[in-house]
């Protein structure tokens, strides 16, 4: 009894096999149909901007600095400016002695006073003609020279006072009241303070890529949670050895005064700026035999892809080739893809902080 309804069985098996076979069934034998979908995680593809950049490093320079030097020898009897303050152009910083000096200038206006008055003399008896030609010619020679070293003392009378040659920031300063000090003698440094410089260099391969005007962001170690824009306003024409290096200087903005000469600076000097750029997840990029494909789910389909990559991202990448703002491309479920599989897509999502590199 047992036997008999063995065979029943599996003649009803065998009897739905064959209808389903005959209904176009699942696949499975050798005249199944297709492969169940796989599941899959995908992510659109998206136009969005993308900025080519170098990284360098480099430091913060002010646009002008000076170490202040008197310009006549004596002894310092006045500090006029405090260290650290703001000064505008040609504020005093430094008296020096004048006494000598005043005296000297004294003395040379006497003298100027005294040959013009011979050379006023000396036309008015020219013209009762009780005078030569000669004569006026001497008192015109005298009175002019008299007037020239009058204008030099004087010059050097108003250089004792060592003034701003640019508004700044005083510097620390290396003298005292009653140094005696010459020509050679450092004073203090000043300097500008609002606009600040960025100062880096780049390699020599990006000189056909420099130019004025570009866009510098940077960040110093001691303000850490802040990004500094500047713009390129210098770029060497020499490159420098033996690093073959290219120096680049860009203008930043500092009303706050937070930047500092000599802070240590990392900077991205954007080349480009792609403003349609087509983006993806970084993941989502597979390298076989050297070369980067991308999965794209398209009609409910795999499609491999060959892709050109461009610049990357924290977490994504610039495709140049290969792949539409809008495709899916897969991000997950990659390893048992084949070409023409039929996958069954779940769209996630992935946020990107836009322009950033």
């Amino acid at each position: 009894m047992r036997h008999i309804l063995t065979s029943a069985a599996a003649a009803l098996m065998l009897a739905a096999c064959n209808s389903a076979d005959s209904e176009g069934g699942p696949a499975g034998g050798p005249g199944g149909g297709e492969m169940p979908p796989m599941p899959v995680e995908v992510v659109a593809a998206v136009a969005d901007t993308v900025i080519d950049a170098i990284q360098a490093t480099g430091q913060i320079e002010a646009m002008q600095q000076i170490e202040l030097r008197p310009e006549v020898d004596g002894r310092i009897t006045s500090i006029l400016v405090r260290e650290g303050a703001r000064v505008g152009q040609g504020t005093g910083l430094f008296k020096i002695d004048d006494a000598e000096l005043s005296a000297e200038v004294a003395r040379a206006r006497a003298d100027r006073d005294l040959t013009r008055q011979n050379l006023e003399r000396t036309k008015a008896l020219l013209a009762d003609q009780a005078s030569s030609q000669a004569e006026l010619e001497r008192a015109d020679a005298a009175a002019r020279s008299a007037e020239a070293s009058l204008t030099l003392l004087q010059t050097r009378l108003n250089r004792t006072t060592v003034r701003a040659p640019f508004a700044g920031v005083m510097g620390a300063r290396s003298v005292s009241v009653g140094d005696y000090v010459t020509s050679q003698t450092p004073l203090a440094t000043l300097q500008t303070v609002n606009p600040q410089r960025a100062v880096f260099t780049v390699p020599e391969r990006y000189a056909a890529v420099l130019e004025r005007g570009q866009k510098v962001e940077f960040q110093v170690a001691a303000l850490a949670d802040r990004t500094f824009t500047g713009t390129v306003d210098f770029v060497d024409p020499v490159v420098q050895l033996p690093g073959r290096t290219i120096t680049v200087k860009a203008v930043v903005p500092n009303g706050d005064n937070s930047l500092q000469a000599g802070m240590f600076i990392e900077a991205r000097l954007a080349t480009a700026v792609r403003p349609s750029a087509v983006v993806i997840p970084e993941d989502a990029v597979v390298s076989l035999q050297g070369v980067d494909v991308v999965w794209v789910a398209q009609d409910g389909k795999a499609s491999r892809r060959q892709v050109t990559l461009g610049v990357r991202t924290p977490g994504f990448v610039e495709i140049r080739s290969g792949v539409e703002a809008g495709d899916q491309v897969v991000v997950g479920g990659i390893a048992m893809l084949q070409d023409g599989a039929p996958v069954a897509p779940t769209v996630v999502e992935r946020v990107r902080e836009s322009g950033r590199e």
